[in-house]
């Protein structure tokens, strides 16, 4: 098997006149009328599986994963494989299969994702600035508070 791969997972029909084929997963004869193909060999529906949490791979998609000998979902092969980092706010850690934001080369949790100063969340095509590896809003980018120490009027 491939050391580190992406693969795609296809849905084929068996004809009437071809020979049964054996399943890669079971080792048993496919007589099922639709086959699932994937790493050059052919599957039972329910036996094309993610080797750790045995979810169905045919039905959750068209890709699956392989590495170390595994065949994994994309949801598992990040948790295991991916790379992981902290969190440019708060600094705890951000699991390799967790949605970010991304500003520069920093990464952030989707809750930390909120200017420094005054803690309003950005939505999307909300503007937004980085200073001194800090995100700001407009208000506070514009007002240059970077010591914090203005407060900031209520709108």
């Amino acid at each position: 098997m491939v050391l580190d791969k992406e693969e795609s997972v296809s849905l084929v029909s068996l004809q009437s006149r071809e020979k049964p084929r054996g399943c890669a997963g079971c080792n048993g004869r496919i007589r099922d009328r639709f086959m699932l193909q994937a790493l050059d060999r052919y599957w039972h529906e329910d036996c094309l599986k993610c080797a750790c949490c045995d979810c169905r791979l045919g039905r959750l998609g068209s890709t699956l994963y392989t590495r170390a000998n595994l065949i994994l979902c994309r949801r598992d092969y990040l948790r295991l494989f991916g790379v992981t980092g902290n969190c440019a706010a708060c600094s705890k850690l951000i699991p390799a299969f967790e949605m970010v934001m991304r500003a520069r080369d920093n990464v952030y949790h989707l809750d930390c994702f909120a200017c420094q100063l005054c803690r309003q969340r950005f939505c999307v095509g909300d503007r937004f600035f980085l200073k001194n590896n800090m995100i700001l809003c407009q208000l506070d980018y514009e007002g240059g508070r970077l010591d914090g120490s203005a407060e900031r009027q209520p709108q």
